[in-house]
């Protein structure tokens, strides 16, 4: 890591080319060559600093705070808990569990173990959960009783079922968590792992097809760290909150790894997303260091400037990930919060690659998904895999062989073909600038062909989203005899407005003025909200399908 007289100012040219894995992985307390522990890595290390660890507020109105020795001595008791039922070094723990401290002992415990941690996100029905067992293999579910009764229809598996914090009687032979966890020792010797073997067990968000199982070994922390100090900027005096779910990759990467390895607090806020909620949780913390997706954002904006005003000027530094960052939800941060939002590039199988970094100084091009993390190289390839020049679109790859901070080598027992010919291809259509930034055009399968045009749907949906009756929208191809397709729009509209076919044309010359004769929605559609993965990503082939199965429908009539 390159060494400046501020340690929060780094030129990102020097950074990318003085990356040394040597010294990224010396700042790990363990040894990835055959000694390190999760739990040590992102608690033990810390536990004599007398520091708070970990902050929780509910919904109700309760709160609570840990330091990292007090994490140190649940996380023993549960992987004495563990132990006792006969689960250790890498067996799979599966969390269905709400964002509450339990949450996080059961990951914290079953890292200290040596066991793999899979999170499953409560917003899941049966067949999902079941799904994701059955992938796993867990060997314990830890779960509430609001969840409890989802596990009864998972069919076929054999698991232990853990409840925590219930006040009912349980069901025959589940494990009451509170009344072992109390009879557990605070004093359990952290198990030795290697930096190959697993601590997660992810899987991919379904936008495309079935969810797929996602190793990810203990190699990965390198890469957590990495981007929670120079993409995230995560300061010692920051007060940071990460609002994505644990249940899935960046929350449980970086709103619970990355932070506490840096010997950071984290936040759980337990509660549903609403507007007022957020800002009422950033104004009583004092949050300066926020992270969260382009949903949750695109929210605030909906609710107006006035709403943000409480907080205007306390965010120094805005994350976001898991979909493209429109162009407007910059400019509105920058006016109404006075905030520096920047777009960050990632995958359940990467973690976070490509981002417009807040501590490494670069050009930050507005609508760019960023430049690469140092530690990673990637490239731009047509369909033969070949190296594409600035501006010619082309699948993202990284470059394996030049990419030391790259963990992932396939998905859990089944064929990965995304690994060819020494690349890892995303799936997302990109173009490169020659200052190394890229810009997203869309999934493989999103970009719409009209009239020998291809069109990418993010810049449709930028521009969209740029009036100010759109709260949302995703556009797709519609199949079309003359054009091969055209571009149709399914908007959310402001509660200030009415669905008419003249603000559909209204939002059909907005765009055209704005983009092209060719790349406008010639067909718009007003829709009350839109299909996503539970995580918040936009399933836009759902959508597609949609427009196709009409399509065969009106030929076949």
């Amino acid at each position: 890591m390159v060494q400046q007289t501020s340690p929060f100012e780094c030129d990102y040219a020097q950074a990318y080319a003085a990356f040394d894995l040597d010294a990224e992985a010396a700042t790990l307390a363990g040894s990835l060559a055959g000694g390190i522990n999760a739990c040590v890595e992102t608690i033990d290390r810390y536990a004599d600093t007398g520091r708070v660890a970990f902050y929780w507020e509910s919904q109700d109105g309760r709160s609570a705070q840990y330091t990292f020795a007090e994490l140190q001595a649940l996380s023993a008791r549960f992987a004495n808990f563990l132990t006792a039922h006969g689960i250790g070094a890498g067996d799979v723990v599966a969390g269905l569990l709400p964002r509450t401290p339990d949450l996080l002992v059961t990951i914290l415990g079953a890292w200290r173990a040596g066991a793999v941690y899979q999170p499953l996100f409560t917003a899941f029905g049966p067949k999902a959960i079941e799904h994701r067992l059955r992938t796993s293999g867990a060997k314990l579910v830890v779960t509430d009783k609001a969840n409890r009764a989802k596990l009864d229809e998972v069919e076929g598996l054999a698991f232990k079922i853990a409840q925590a914090s219930s006040d009912a009687p349980l069901p025959e032979g589940d494990i009451d968590l509170g009344t072992e966890l109390d009879r557990q020792s605070e004093t359990f010797a952290p198990v030795q792992r290697r930096g190959s073997d697993l601590f997660l067990l992810m899987s991919t968000s379904g936008t495309t097809g079935l969810p797929k199982g996602v190793p990810v070994p203990l190699d990965a922390l390198l890469s957590f760290a990495d981007y929670m100090r120079e993409s995230v900027d995560l300061r010692p005096d920051d007060v940071f909150w990460n609002i994505a779910d644990p249940g899935w990759a960046y929350g449980l990467y970086y709103a619970v790894t990355g932070p506490l390895l840096l010997g950071h607090a984290t936040m759980f806020y337990d509660g549903g997303f609403t507007v007022k909620d957020t800002y009422r949780v950033i104004k009583k913390h004092g949050v300066t260091n926020l992270a969260g997706s382009p949903t949750a954002f695109r929210l605030l904006i909906a609710a107006g400037p006035e709403e943000a005003a409480v907080v205007k000027g306390q965010l120094r530094a805005v994350s976001s990930a898991g979909e493209p960052l429109n162009p407007e939800v910059i400019r509105w941060f920058a006016e109404h919060l006075d905030a520096p939002i920047y777009d960050h590039y990632g995958q359940t199988e990467l973690g976070m690659v490509v981002c417009n970094h807040h501590r490494l100084k670069h050009t930050v091009h507005p609508g760019s998904a960023g430049v690469p993390l140092p530690g990673y190289r990637v490239a731009i390839l047509d369909e033969n895999h070949k190296e594409l020049p600035p501006h010619t679109p082309g699948v993202l790859a990284v470059d394996i062989a030049r990419s030391p901070l790259l963990w992932f080598t396939g998905y859990l027992n089944q064929p990965t073909p995304s690994i060819v010919d020494g690349y890892y291809l995303t799936g997302d259509v990109m173009e490169m600038s020659e200052d190394g930034s890229v810009a997203f055009v869309g999934r493989s399968d999103d970009v719409i062909t009209s009239s020998g045009y291809r069109i990418g749907p993010f810049d449709v949906e930028s521009a969209l989203i740029e009036h100010p009756a759109v709260v949302e929208t995703a556009v797709v191809g519609k199949p079309d005899p003359e054009r091969t397709e055209i571009v149709k729009a399914f908007v959310v509209l402001s509660d200030k407005y009415a669905p008419s076919d003249e603000l559909a044309e209204e939002l059909r010359q907005y765009v055209r003025k704005r983009l092209s004769a060719h790349a406008y929605p010639r067909e718009i559609e007003f829709v009350n909200e839109l299909p996503k993965t539970p995580s918040g990503k936009l399933q836009r082939f759902i959508l597609r399908n949609q427009e196709i199965a009409r399509a065969k429908e009106k030929q076949g009539a």
